[in-house]
This record gives C-alpha cells, structure tokens and sequence, in this order.
C-alpha cells in the first residue's frame, strides 16, 4: 500500500490595517486642536480596484462633448466639373474635385457627434467613492480642518492656510471639501479659486476621480457630517 501523505493546510492571517479611523483636527494655524473618529462605512471598506477604474473611465467618458465632425464628400462645397476629360490625357480619371483624393476634399470614415456617456449604477458609483476614500485614508492623505468658514475673502489668508498646513508644494494637488456649494460659503471659493492647484468642491458632490486626481484630501469639519448625510441617509432612514 502506498503511503498517504497528508499535506499541511496553511491558514491566511488576518490582515490588520494599521492607523485607526481617529484623525487629528487643525485650525487655521496648523494646530492640532482636538481628535475625531471618521465613518467605518466611509473611509473603511474593501478597495475594490477594478470598479475605481471603471468609476474613473465613465467619469472621463462623460465629459467628452462629442461634438467633433468631419465633411463627407457629399458635403463639400466644390466643383462637380471633371478635372480632366475621361480619356486621352494618359492621367487616372477624376470626377468632382469634393473627391477625399483632392486637398479640401472630403473625409473617408472620419468622426462624427457621438454620444459618449456611460451610466453606472448608483450603488456601484456609491461603493467606488468609498473605496476611493479608503485609499486616501490609507495613505494618510486626508487633513481635517475647523475654523475655515470664518475665513476673510482674501487669496492671501487661503494661501496662509496651507502653508501652515505644509501642503505648499506647487505641484501638490489639494481638493478642498465644503459642507455645500457657494452658498453660505462664498468667501472660502473666492479666496481660493485663484490658487494653483486647489480645487474647491462640495461634499455632495464628491466622485471618485476627483478624488483619487488629488494628492491631498482637505475636508472642514463639518463637511464629514454632509458626507454622511448624503450617502448614508438610506441607512439611518
């Protein structure tokens, strides 16, 4: 009888993410003033890769116009006079000048307005976005800061801002997250729609290219508190 050999079954350990869901909160001069724990739902799901890819190619898809056209040779306003006559000359033949051969003559199989959109359900869009901000929480990437809406409506005292935050490098990308749109925050976009590499937007409408197009993740405080109203309210309701 052949000897069984029984081969040892090793078991995966569970990988434990390091860092915490508790974040240090700054003030306007780069102090840290208190601590807060973010969502588990929000900054601590799986990261699916293939569906952050999918949500950033229907983002890019959808911006595109599709406005672009060329002129068959049906449309070209040319001569329909014979170049040459048929035969005799020892040259091919040609007809109307709007032939694609000519120069301003028609195009073969060019581009023509299209639409390009593409749709991505609501639930597959939600679940992109949170795995975006689990890759930026992951790699500490996110800044909380209180204070920002008693900001004066100048550019300088937003440039301060960041410079007390380190973040001044001019090739650094900064999205900055508002608890809403201009409204009621007026002077936060107007100090800072004339800096170089900061892009103010909205919690409602954060979308996972935007977020993951960032370097760095500055949210106002209160702007935690929208995002969790705006896509976890099915769950508290």
């Amino acid at each position: 009888m052949p000897k069984v050999i029984k081969k040892e079954v090793k078991t995966k350990e569970p990988v434990v993410k390091s860092g915490g869901l508790k974040m240090d909160v700054y003030d306007l001069k780069g102090k840290v003033v208190e601590k807060i724990t973010l969502s588990k739902e929000i900054f601590d799901v799986k990261v699916n890769k293939s569906l952050l890819s999918q949500a950033v190619r229907v983002y890019l898809a959808n911006q595109r116009r599709g406005t672009h056209s060329t002129k068959t040779r049906g449309e070209i306003n040319a001569t329909t006079h014979k170049a040459w006559r048929q035969k005799g000359t020892g040259r091919a033949r040609h007809g109307a000048k709007s032939a694609p051969i000519w120069v301003g003559g028609g195009v073969v199989f060019g581009p023509k307005p299209r639409d390009y959109s593409l749709k991505l359900p609501k639930k597959m869009k939600k679940a992109a976005l949170f795995s975006s901000l689990t890759v930026k929480k992951e790699e500490n990437s996110i800044i909380i800061l209180t204070g920002l809406e008693k900001i004066e409506l100048k550019t300088k005292k937003m440039v301060d801002v960041i410079k007390n935050l380190k973040l001044e490098d001019k090739k650094r990308k900064i999205l900055l997250v508002t608890p809403d749109t201009i409204n009621g925050y007026e002077n936060i976009f107007k100090a800072g729609r004339n800096i170089k590499g900061l892009t103010i937007m909205s919690a409602k409408m954060l979308n996972t290219y935007q977020i993951l197009n960032s370097k760095t993740l500055l949210f106002m405080k209160t702007s935690l508190e929208t995002l969790e109203n705006t896509f976890l309210k099915e769950k508290t309701n």
